[in-house]
């Protein structure tokens, strides 16, 4: 029973830390690589294939426990399109205002993401607040 509690409690600290850290390194080596040039296109397509190449390694060990996953439909497709659209053009905003200012600020304002997160769903009532 302890070592649910752990995992529950321990696990998803850890991945924001790590998370926040590894925002960080971007932040300072995106920083570093325009300052000598580099297009903040190519990092962009750089960093979604690398990211892509991470994330389908572990899907082929998810699948295979998995029950099954809901039909691919239209729907989906043009949700994920949609969400995609959102975070090329969110990391495109961010690495444009981390060219003109310093790594510190972006990564300051990166780290307050889930403060952010939690107060709007505090705010929307997705989260009991117990004073």
């Amino acid at each position: 029973m302890g070592g649910i509690k752990f995992y529950n409690d321990v696990i998803p600290f850890i991945v924001i830390v790590a998370t926040e850290g590894i925002l960080v390194g971007i932040n300072v080596l995106y920083k570093a690589a325009s300052l000598k040039g580099m297009s903040y296109y190519v990092l962009i397509v750089y960093s979604y294939s690398v990211s892509t190449l991470i994330l389908f390694f572990p899907m082929y060990f998810v699948h295979k426990r998995s029950i099954g996953l809901p039909p691919f439909n239209a729907s989906i497709f043009f949700r994920i399109v949609l969400l995609a659209a959102f975070g090329f053009g969110a990391e495109l905003c961010g690495d444009k205002g981390t060219q003109y200012t310093s790594p510190t600020l972006s990564s300051t304002l990166s780290i307050l993401v889930p403060i952010f997160t939690f107060i709007l769903s505090v705010l929307f009532r997705y989260l009991p607040l117990f004073l």
